[in-house]
């Protein structure tokens, strides 16, 4: 339990402090990044697996249709994901972007309520009432749609849906969202490169350690996460994955001295309001006891 925290309080400390990281990729475009995170994101997750010697997942992976069809669209929403976090991280976006990983758990119930047609409790439908209204009240007032919250929360939560249909475990799905998208990313890279529109070849060497380091980057979090998610309730997963944007939120306000006028800190403070009544109620189910099985 214990050491299943500590895993995933890691996971989401690190996912916190990208935009430190990415800031520093300011001079590259967001997605030549992109590019580099997949090419060395694979590098790194197949030493991985040869260290653990799990490949007997692959082949059957790679001649299932269905199996592949999933991962190429669980790829396809990460990548938009990532695209849009990066690009808002290095256009000064950091408070939005917090604010769309506030939103994402409730996006998470509510796509399965409008997808799986699971049923919402009355406090979870209160809850992404609050948070609707606080993103209504920022749009109404500031006269500008957060759309890279609503983007990262919808793309992250559909990531989220499609990878708990997908087969594979969180070590094995990443590598398989990886290689499928590393080779367009390479050729991209590759084709961008012979127009000279590339910034790894002329970068520094501060860049270039950067660009290759964000492999590693991007799987350690993942890796923690899943480790520690396998080792504690679900209801104190919810209640740590508050931290990442938390410590983006301070860092955009105090750090990168982005504008947080009155009526953006309203809109915060409704969407706070929701987290809090959506990590209540989780926690109050998980301590409620279990109900007798009928069949017993």
């Amino acid at each position: 339990m214990q050491q299943g925290i500590v895993y995933a309080a890691l996971a989401y400390g690190l996912w916190g402090l990208f935009p430190l990281y990415f800031r520093l990729l300011a001079e590259v475009a967001p997605l030549e990044v992109l590019a580099h995170r997949f090419i060395w994101s694979i590098g790194f997750l197949l030493l991985i697996l040869a260290v653990l010697r799990r490949w007997a997942w692959l082949g059957p992976a790679l001649r299932t249709p269905k199996v592949l069809g999933l991962f190429v669209l669980s790829a396809t929403l990460l990548s938009v994901n990532w695209f849009v976090y990066i690009w808002a991280i290095t256009n000064h976006r950091v408070l939005e972007a917090s604010l769309g990983y506030f939103i994402t758990p409730l996006a998470n119930v509510l796509t399965g309520a409008l997808v799986l047609r699971e049923r919402l409790r009355p406090a979870q439908w209160g809850a992404v009432a609050l948070a609707a209204l606080g993103v209504g009240w920022m749009t109404w007032q500031l006269g500008d749609l957060p759309w890279v919250a609503l983007v990262l929360a919808a793309s992250f939560s559909m990531y989220g849906l499609v990878r708990k249909t997908a087969p594979l475990g969180a070590l094995e799905g990443l590598t398989l969202e990886t290689m499928l998208l590393a080779p367009l990313a390479l050729a991209g890279l590759l084709w961008a490169t012979s127009q000279g529109l590339a910034r790894f070849a002329p970068a520094d060497w501060d860049v270039k350690g950067l660009l290759i380091a964000s492999g590693p980057v991007t799987a350690i979090p993942l890796l923690l996460f899943a480790a520690g998610a396998r080792r504690i309730p679900l209801s104190v997963l919810g209640m740590l994955q508050y931290i990442g944007p938390t410590i983006q939120f301070f860092l955009g306000v105090w750090l990168f001295h982005e504008p947080f006028s009155p009526t953006r800190l309203q809109g915060f403070v409704l969407i706070w309001c929701a987290c809090a009544l959506f990590s209540a109620e989780l926690l109050w189910r998980s301590r409620q006891p279990a109900a007798p099985d009928p069949s017993a």
